[in-house]
């Protein structure tokens, strides 16, 4: 059994990912919660000619470069709220104070779609989601389709809107449209005062506070509290118009939507809303002090077996992620673990379930994106970083000798192909390796031709094929040269029919390849090609994923 200390260190924790579409302010918003968190001392920009610093979060040189995100950032940090004896939506009064501090995990996911597998295997290793929205662009497609996975594993979700110092949609026109292209009831929780060049705050309707808008990229604003919102000194503070048009809209949501439910949040149904500008660290607190008291603490998880809940005492976890050479001079790689339930300890022997051996570590870490620290002790809920040369894949299974597989999701199959070759033969070791070490990440899947051996990339983007040239120059100090491979699909193929599947390999032997892990690969040069052997083989199943 776990003892009553480590049962409440499960219980403090909050571990969530920030998704949205490129360019609504992630990876922005991370910075300012690690502001607030005390993890960083001066936010950094994603982009910015005036702000020397780059974000935490975006790390990698390409990162710092294009001003986007190109991989999963982990984050971790301790928060005390300042919000005690508050007020909740429901008109409950908590008069006992919340002495608690939270350990707080950030997923800074990426945004663009050509990096969206990266995110939704993230999203299987969080209990919680914020979604940020461009109050001037609304729910974009990314989102949507983050959204969508969201849906699916019932992820409890805040939104915010974020970038309200600048002219956008009208705040009610953004909540409906939330509704209607999330499919999820909405719920503000801060409301703004006017936007763009007239912004001059947000209330605060979880705390009853007014915040004032004052333009501060890098500290952070104090709150106002009031009991009532006809007080005066509001529209001494905003004017008398922008006093008035706040009571209406007050009015106007109290009418309009239902009462803040808890219950509903958690069951994935309702998303809590709140209104600020990440970049001028503007409504990120609020946010903040209504995440830590109402986000889930680690939730139960779902394997092949059965459903592990995090208060087991026994331990448990799954990768998620396989980040290659994070420290350069020493070409590590780094396998991104959560820990489904109980307690990881540092040099303990545990259970690699798909080799069936015994595995100990002497040196887990925690992260603060790039930077790492080794950690004694893990507990359910948190991310952790275990050293990998080449004993993990994503999916992978740790724990105390139980036989577990988490269920989590496949990787698709790519929809761009092209060669790679060397273009620097006294680099070939070091360009095996970086493409060994790169596919091992699951962004891209490699692919070998069984008609002339010739080693094909596949992504889902153009962007994909950029990122890893730079990668293999910069950190591996090899060069690669792209050559076109008109390819329309690549699927695995299976059957229980031996003969078949033989027959089948050697006449499709010019459209045959192995993949990293040595499985067949049908590689189809157009939707005819696809069919005819669909129709042909009844017997061969045809998977469109790499896991089945």
């Amino acid at each position: 059994m776990l003892t009553n200390q480590e049962q409440q260190e499960i219980l403090r924790r909050r571990t969530f990912a920030i998704i949205s579409h490129p360019d609504a302010g992630k990876t922005t918003l991370t910075e300012k919660l690690l502001l607030y968190g005390g993890a960083i001392h001066v936010a950094g920009a994603v982009k910015s000619n005036k702000i020397r610093k780059t974000a935490t979060s975006d790390w990698m040189e390409i990162e710092k470069q294009r001003g986007i995100s190109v991989a999963t950032s982990v984050m971790g940090f301790d928060y005390r709220p300042t919000f005690h004896n508050e007020k909740r939506e429901s008109g409950a009064e908590n008069t006992k104070a919340d002495d608690t501090v939270y350990h707080i995990n950030i997923l800074d996911t990426p945004g663009h779609q050509d990096f969206a597998e990266d995110t939704f295997r993230t999203l299987t290793a969080v209990d919680s989601a914020i979604v940020v929205i461009d109050a001037a662009k609304g729910v974009e497609t990314q989102t949507r389709r983050l959204m969508e996975v969201c849906r699916m594993r019932k992820t409890p979700v805040m939104v915010f809107i974020n970038k309200m110092d600048r002219e956008g949609k009208d705040p009610f026109d953004l909540l409906d449209e939330v509704e209607r292209e999330l499919g999820i009831h909405v719920r503000p929780l801060s409301w703004p005062i006017n936007q763009g060049q007239r912004f001059k705050g947000v209330y605060n309707i979880y705390q009853s506070t007014l915040d004032l808008y004052q333009p501060d990229k890098t500290h952070v604003t104090e709150s106002i509290r009031f009991d009532d919102v006809t007080d005066p000194q509001i529209a001494a503070l905003v004017g008398d118009k922008d006093a008035e048009k706040l009571q209406e809209d007050l009015e106007m949501i109290e009418g309009v939507y239902n009462p803040f439910s808890e219950a509903d949040y958690l069951a994935g149904e309702l998303a809590p809303v709140f209104f600020g500008s990440a970049l001028n660290t503007f409504g990120v607190k609020e946010l903040l002090e209504c995440f830590v008291h109402i986000a889930p603490s680690p939730r139960p998880v779902q394997a092949e077996e059965r459903e592990v809940s995090p208060m087991e005492d026994k331990f448990t976890g799954f990768c998620f992620k396989i980040h290659a050479n994070m420290d350069p001079n020493h070409r590590s790689c780094i396998a991104f673990f959560k820990i489904c339930s109980g307690k990881f300890v540092r040099n303990t022997y545990y259970k690699h379930v798909r080799k069936d051996q015994q595995m100990r570590f002497a040196a887990p870490t925690c992260f603060m994106a790039q930077r790492k620290e080794t950690v004694d002790e893990a507990y359910a809920g948190d991310i952790i970083g275990l050293p990998d040369t080449g004993n993990f894949k994503i999916g992978d299974t740790l724990t105390s000798g139980e036989n577990l597989h988490f269920k989590g999701l496949p990787s698709f199959s790519p929809e761009m192909f092209k060669y790679i070759e060397n273009a620097d033969p006294m680099k070939q070791k070091q360009l095996d390796k970086g493409v060994a070490q790169l596919m091992d990440e699951g962004v891209a899947q490699l692919f070998t031709s069984q008609l002339n051996g010739r080693k094909i990339i596949g992504t889902v983007g153009q962007l994909q094929f950029e990122v890893i040239q730079y990668r293999l120059e910069h950190e591996y100090q090899a060069k690669c040269r792209w050559q076109p491979l008109q390819m329309y699909k690549a699927c695995w193929i299976e059957s229980d029919d031996a003969a078949e599947l033989d027959t089948f390999k050697k006449r499709k032997a010019q459209y045959m390849a192995t993949d990293k892990d040595g499985r067949d690969v049908f590689m189809a040069d157009s939707a005819y090609v696809l069919q005819m052997a669909q129709n042909d083989y009844k017997h061969i199943t045809f998977h469109f994923t790499s896991e089945f």
